[in-house]
């Protein structure tokens, strides 16, 4: 088999490490392994758009969720199976579609899982594999501080978090849907799996597998109401219909003044949007379950 290797050595804590094991790993299953290591935000996208014309076997993405997200964006619309190694510091693709964080079997479900077509989200052409944020949350993703990340990992959202907090003013906001569905809500989460930012669910039925994304509409329009609604998220407790609205859409038009949106937990720009769901664009290696379980939970 012959495979394609994109990873980022920034990605977690022992990357460069865990990426060479990969490797020998691989090989010595009899692959052989072409490996490209990212160093800024972009080459793993101009490395999937270069792979895609290739006649590689398996394109493998090893990282966190933003490595994937570049892979995805320069890759699809591809055949090529695309598989996924998680190094960063959530993985929440590895989570929701039960890739192994044990490196070993990771590598094993590489070379003999089966490929499947999802389901990927677009804002404006730029694709996504998890969720779009629009609001509070992707406030937070842009007042990251990479240095701080680098070294603290998912505490620097923490800390990003309790700073935009003490300032944010959540804006009103027009969504309308293909249907002609319009509402307006002060923060728009839009979901292709059911996890978001870790193990918290905002949307129980959104699927890679279906063909449109979930929608959810969260109302509250203060500060105190939204750390309200973050906290019963991080609870896991149900939202309630004057906390949040739950809608179902391939296409969905967001507008806004200056609101930002963070894509995959990468900051994106500002509104206005249009996101759609598209499907059939891009082959993933999966565990079975995943394939078999419509949501990807078992």
């Amino acid at each position: 088999m012959k495979i394609k290797l994109i990873a980022n050595p920034a990605a977690g804590s022992a990357a460069r490490d865990r990426i060479e094991r990969a490797v020998m790993l691989l090989e010595q299953r009899g692959a052989t392994v072409d490996v490209t290591l990212t160093g800024a935000r972009g080459d793993a996208v101009q490395a999937a758009a270069a792979a895609r014309h290739q006649d590689y076997d398996r394109i493998v993405a090893a990282g966190g969720d933003g490595t994937l997200n570049e892979v995805i964006n320069g890759l699809a619309p591809s055949v090529i199976p695309l598989a996924f190694i998680p190094l960063g510091t959530t993985n929440v693709f590895a989570l929701e579609t039960g890739i192994p964080f044990d490196l070993e079997q990771a590598c094993a479900l590489v070379l003999d899982g089966m490929s499947r077509s999802i389901c990927m989200g677009k804002a404006d052409g730029h694709r996504f594999l998890l969720m779009a944020g629009i609001g509070f949350d992707a406030e937070v993703v842009r007042g990251v501080s990479l240095p701080l990340k680098r070294l603290v990992g998912k505490m620097a959202y923490v800390v990003s978090g309790l700073i935009t907090l003490c300032r944010y003013r959540p804006h009103l906001l027009e969504v309308v849907t293909e249907a002609g569905v319009r509402r307006q809500a002060y923060g728009v989460i839009i979901s292709n799996g059911r996890l978001y930012g870790g193990r918290f669910v905002v949307s129980p039925s959104a699927s890679l597998y279906s063909k449109s994304l979930s929608v959810c509409l969260l109302l509250r329009k203060t500060r105190l109401g939204l750390l309200r609604t973050m906290a019963k998220i991080a609870a896991g407790r149900p939202l309630l219909v004057d906390e949040a609205i739950q809608l179902r859409a391939r296409k969905i038009v967001v507008g806004g003044v200056g609101v930002p949106v963070q894509v995959d937990g990468d900051y994106l720009g500002e509104l206005p949007h249009v996101f759609q769901a598209t499907f059939g664009e891009l082959q993933m290696v999966l565990p079975q379950w995943s394939a078999d379980v419509e949501g990807g939970t078992p």
